[in-house]
């Protein structure tokens, strides 16, 4: 049985999680991305950006396209196969992109490190696309492999930053507009200043705020907001 963990497509490439939705990206990144991703440019992405700066989003985003574009292409999450990197990258061969989402899992472990390092080499054999996502520049991450280090430092880096308030409403309202949800600016504000300011937790907060809104039958307001957390609906 294949330890990479095998996602429904829905969850792996879900509607939202796609480049055209992606706010905050550094000038001249998104097109690049989609020109790697679709196999007309050669490069390989190391991307960099702290927790909640949308690094999965990212790497989704790619694999989504590159299957638009007729490649195969497969989402791993390093977390999940710590300590059995080998097996599951082996399981991989033969695909057009791999996006590789949170090295800072396997940093540090050599036998993952190693396992890294020789897929690196062979899929840069094999002509396969490879996307690296990290909170951390490779000479930050506390690799123990001098030779994987500098493999990922020959890709190109982009670096994702947390986006500021305005950034954050954007999301809200995109995301609100492409469910048909009806949100006032006030009520965007409201959550900026009461809720954490992690970009996945608002994210997740708007999709049930969307079925609470559904299930009452009102417009996302300030007083609607105010009404279900003194309920104790959900914890802000």
């Amino acid at each position: 049985m294949s330890v990479v963990p095998q996602l429904p497509l829905a969850l792996r490439y879900p509607q939202d999680e796609r480049l055209e939705t992606f706010i905050g990206a550094p000038d001249g990144a998104l097109a690049q991305l989609r020109a790697i991703a679709v196999g007309d440019d050669p490069h390989w992405v190391y991307l960099e950006g702290a927790a909640g700066t949308g690094k999965t989003h990212q790497a989704l985003a790619m694999c989504s396209l590159a299957e638009q574009a007729g490649r195969q292409p497969t989402y791993l999450p390093l977390k999940a196969v710590v300590g059995r990197t080998r097996a599951a990258l082996e399981s991989l061969e033969g695909r057009d992109l791999v996006a590789l989402d949170g090295l800072d899992a396997v940093a540090g472990n050599r036998d993952d490190e190693v396992a890294l390092f020789d897929f690196h080499n062979r899929a840069r054999s094999a002509g396969i696309t490879l996307m690296y996502t990290a909170q951390h520049a490779p000479d930050q991450l506390g690799l123990v492999l001098p030779d994987l280090r500098s493999r990922l430092q020959q890709c190109v880096r982009v670096v994702l930053q947390p986006l500021d308030d305005e950034g954050r409403a954007a999301v809200l309202r995109e995301r609100a507009a492409r469910r048909g949800l009806s949100i006032d600016e006030a009520a965007i504000e409201w959550l900026l200043t009461r809720t954490g300011r992690e970009l996945g937790s608002l994210v997740s907060l708007l999709d049930w705020l969307d079925r609470e809104s559904l299930a009452a039958q009102r417009r996302i307001t300030v007083p609607f907001l105010r009404q279900v957390v003194e309920e104790g609906s959900h914890r802000l």
